[in-house]
């Protein structure tokens, strides 16, 4: 899976990639088109890249980061003029343009970097010689012109047509056909640094990328994560940045959420408001965050590394494939248990599932879901505000509602029951006495609690 497939899953990724101050499009092309990350190797070496340019940050003035950004804001899509070069294509003015900046650009950057010792980072090929062969005259300049110093004959003709103006026409043609020669000999010349302009271009989307990824760790206050050897996953302090950031705007604070899980089935419960959907949401997003080489909104972290990632969230009606919510949801956990039979490790997180249907079908689609995957190569973790037997499931509960307002800490309990607190909730948010007043003597009636 690409990064561009995971970006409309509904856990938060494409705020977190809003607010990633990448300097070029084509850098973001690259970032986006990144492969999903499965192998603890490569997640370990893109941290310690990451890690290098999150020090980098942390230690250098401002001012120099802005400085290298401005220079990584000229990074420009290359690529079909790169095509050319390797198929042995003349290239026009404006090709030539191209790889001449990119390789001043390359140079400035790589030497940007080098003042601070990391070059090494990211090791940019060197384009001197591609300079040397664009900028016979050492302008240092990022623009491109057919110089006189490519041929003492052109810069002859050029001189004539200065001196004899009514002679130019002539002249000018054989000047084309001398430009043209220059041309084809510059991309004769080129074309062995095809393979080093194409990572040079690369090398430095990756730059912006790192650079961009370590700075919003240090604005967000994200973490950098241990990988896991057991197949658990621990957050400490874990937060969602897109709600956190929706909280602060109306003066309210996110309270963060401690929360382990591993290979056995997790099940949490919890009143309507309590915060279990937002739990969900950032564990896919952490999840997703982590293979894909991104900071970790929590304190600590500490993550397995899975194959795939299922996200199942309620009211997923499909208008284009004429399927309910019901329909559309049961599909979805279909899917979650097909892959449960194959050798994948795998991790699904599954919100509320049959929330639309009756309650006495909903609790034991819930029931059989969790037996049905328990014994499977899996970590689940599922909400429901159904009561119904855990099994093998461990169990956490939001803790509730208290002194008047919404603890979301999760605390481990022995059982699936839901607390019963819908009627406190919505009386907290001034819904009408009455209403509120009928419903508990209503529950009072029938000998149930409020």
């Amino acid at each position: 899976m690409q990064l561009k497939n995971a970006i409309e899953s509904p856990c938060g990724l494409r705020f977190m990639l809003d607010q990633l101050e990448l300097q070029s499009g084509f850098a973001r092309r690259w970032l986006l088109n990144s492969p999903m990350m499965t192998s603890s190797e490569d997640i370990a070496a893109s941290y310690a890249v990451l890690q290098r340019f999150a020090d980098f940050v942390n230690r250098v003035e401002p001012l120099f980061i802005n400085t290298l950004n401005h220079k990584l804001c000229g990074l420009k899509d290359i690529r079909t003029t790169i095509k050319n070069l390797y198929n042995h294509a003349v290239l026009d003015d404006i090709e030539l343009f191209e790889v001449k900046h990119l390789a001043l650009l390359a140079s400035d950057v790589n030497k940007l970097l080098d003042e601070h010792g990391m070059s090494d980072v990211v090791v940019i090929p060197s384009l001197d010689k591609v300079i040397a062969i664009l900028d016979p005259d050492g302008l240092k300049i990022a623009t491109f012109y057919i110089y006189d110093s490519y041929c003492a004959q052109l810069k002859d003709l050029r001189s004539q047509m200065r001196q004899h103006p009514k002679q130019q026409e002539d002249l000018l043609i054989q000047a084309s056909e001398l430009e043209d020669d220059v041309r084809q000999d510059l991309s004769r010349q080129l074309h062995p640094f095809a393979a080093a302009i194409e990572q040079a271009q690369l090398a430095l989307a990756q730059i912006d990328v790192d650079l961009a990824k370590a700075i919003q760790m240090k604005q967000m206050g994200l973490a950098f994560p241990m990988l896991s050897d057991d197949g658990s996953t621990r957050y400490q302090a874990m937060f969602h940045p897109q709600v956190k950031a929706a909280l602060a705007d109306r003066g309210r604070e996110f309270q963060p959420v401690d929360i382990a899980y591993g290979e056995q089935p997790t099940l949490i419960t919890g009143a309507n408001m309590g915060g279990k959907t937002v739990v969900l949401k950032t564990l896919t997003l952490c999840q997703l965050l982590f293979q894909f080489g991104f900071g970790i909104p929590a304190a600590s972290a500490r993550i397995a590394v899975k194959d795939e990632i299922y996200f199942c969230i309620g009211d997923e009606q499909s208008v284009e494939k004429g399927l309910s919510s019901f329909a559309a949801e049961m599909q979805n956990i279909d899917a979650v248990i097909k892959a449960s039979r194959e050798n994948r490790k795998l991790l699904a997180l599954i919100d509320e599932p049959a929330r639309t249907t009756n309650p006495t079908e909903g609790a034991a689609l819930v029931t059989a879901l969790l037996q049905v995957l328990a014994n499977k190569d899996i970590s689940l973790v599922m909400t429901t505000h159904y009561d119904i037997e855990p099994g093998k499931a461990r169990c956490l509960r939001v803790k509730g509602f208290e002194n008047g307002s919404m603890d979301y800490q999760l605390v481990e309990v022995q059982d699936g029951e839901v607390p019963h607190e819908a009627l406190n909730i919505a009386q907290s948010l001034g819904i009408d006495s009455e209403w509120i007043t009928t419903a508990r003597n209503l529950l009072e009636a029938s000998g149930q609690t409020a």
